[in-house]
């Protein structure tokens, strides 16, 4: 590999993936813009500190805590009450250990253009996303506020007040994004990654103590469900480790690296408890009524509408973070073509770009979270299960690994390409099936 600077400070690098370790040494102080350079410190840009071992846990917890984790009770029943929270698990400890392989092989060679792209795909797929779930939502708190009632115990069909076009409730967010994505440090998004994660976990406690009361008997159900409806439960359990794309941007941004790894087990631990205990109570607690977000079987009430106003706040945070993965890759890229009076109009230019774009496909595209779940069976199957286990054998074998790594890596690598398989198609069928279904009718409404 070989490593060349340009007169204004940009870094070529050009990858060889049979480089001897001496020149992969010549890396280690992380050059590539992607790994060291954030697009806050472009050139004349003042270049920022490191983020602590405390923001790093807490942007990595924030990375998983999206919409996905409403889904994981359903989930869990496309299991088995036995072989769901298993399924999880397992998945957990494979992605959790690919995070850590993608880390190791960042630190060799520092450019991987397939995973750039990956990367990018997934974290604007998943913004489109957030932008859909924030006007959908929205639309049915405002939409319910003359039916919502102090009394939680109640379950009566709620009857809408139709307002704005949910298209409408998208352009409305637009200026908060516009400006959530202007900030370009790390680590005055800990601050917003911060307040996500609380609204979230209040939610999800009010959620908690609703589906822990007058838990049926379990034995009604079935410890392992049908092998047909299993790949349903792969889909959605991928689609929530939501992480992936996030751990090299923070484990470059940390003040002490050496940490990371550390952090990187501690927030998957976090993360896979949190996952198994939501998918396996809301299973026990609602059998097979549970809907496709577990916010669908709470009462309309204010105290289970305060859940979806939570989330709101939640995801409208968390766009942030997801944001500044992609701005990661590109803008960098972008301002070393330019001199450096230019760097900072073009900086902010593309993030005005990109968040309008994102802005953009969600009002266009009708069924947007079949479109994204496409996308991100795509995206999210290779670079969390099937890219890192390569790398690893491309990275390593020169230097010799053992036949039961090279199994390992093949074994999870083919997991990875069957659960992409299978997801695309899921995704394709939903979308054919879906073709004569109500605009913007989507697995994140849950109103009864």
């Amino acid at each position: 590999m070989s490593v060349t600077k340009s007169t204004e400070g940009a870094v070529a690098v050009k990858l060889d993936l049979m480089s001897p370790p001496e020149s992969a040494k010549k890396l280690e102080n992380k050059d590539s813009t992607f790994l060291d350079e954030s697009p806050s410190e472009s050139p004349g840009l003042k270049k920022t500190k490191g983020i602590t071992v405390i923001q790093a846990l807490i942007h990595l917890v924030k990375g998983n805590m999206g919409t996905g984790i409403l889904g994981l009770s359903l989930a869990v029943k496309n299991a088995g009450i036995l072989m769901g929270p298993l399924s999880l698990l397992v998945m957990g400890l494979i992605a959790c250990h690919c995070m850590h392989i993608l880390v190791r092989c960042a630190q060799r060679f520092c450019k991987r253009h397939i995973v750039s792209f990956f990367l990018i795909v997934t974290q604007l797929g998943f913004c489109c996303v957030y932008i859909v779930f924030l006007a959908d939502n929205l639309k049915q708190v405002v939409e319910a506020v003359n039916s919502t009632t102090n009394n939680c115990h109640s379950n009566e069909t709620v009857m809408l007040t139709p307002t704005m076009d949910s298209r409408l409730y998208m352009l409305s967010f637009l200026p908060f994004l516009v400006l959530l994505v202007l900030i370009r440090n790390l680590r005055i998004l800990t601050i917003f990654s911060m307040l996500a994660n609380i609204s979230m976990l209040v939610s999800l406690v009010i959620i908690t103590q609703y589906i822990t009361q007058e838990i049926p008997d379990p034995s009604r159900l079935p410890l392992v469900a049908s092998w047909k409806t299993y790949p349903l439960f792969f889909g959605t359990a991928i689609f929530s480790f939501e992480s992936i794309g996030v751990v090299l941007p923070l484990e470059n941004k940390m003040k002490n690296a050496r940490h990371f790894p550390a952090i990187l087990s501690l927030g998957m631990s976090i993360v896979t408890s949190l996952y198994i205990s939501i998918g396996t109570l809301g299973y026990l607690r609602f059998g097979d009524d549970i809907k496709a977000s577990i916010s669908l079987n709470l009462p309309n009430c204010w105290l289970y509408q305060s859940v979806k106003l939570l989330y709101i706040a939640g995801i409208l945070c968390t766009y942030a973070l997801q944001f500044y993965v992609p701005a990661e890759i590109i803008i960098p890229f972008a301002i070393s073509r330019v001199s450096t009076r230019w760097a900072l109009p073009l900086d902010l230019s593309i993030r005005l770009a990109m968040v309008c774009l994102t802005c953009l496909l969600a009002v266009l595209i009708p069924r947007l979270d079949l479109v994204i779940s496409l996308v991100g069976s795509v995206s999210s199957s290779a670079l969390a299960l099937i890219i890192p286990p390569l790398l690893e054998v491309s990275t390593f074998y020169s230097e010799g690994m053992s036949p039961l790594t090279i199994f390992k890596d093949a074994l999870i690598s083919i997991l990875g390409f069957v659960g992409f398989v299978v997801g695309t198609y899921q995704a394709l069928d939903e979308l054919l099936k879906s073709g004569d279904s109500p605009l913007f009718s989507n697995s994140t409404t849950f109103l009864r």
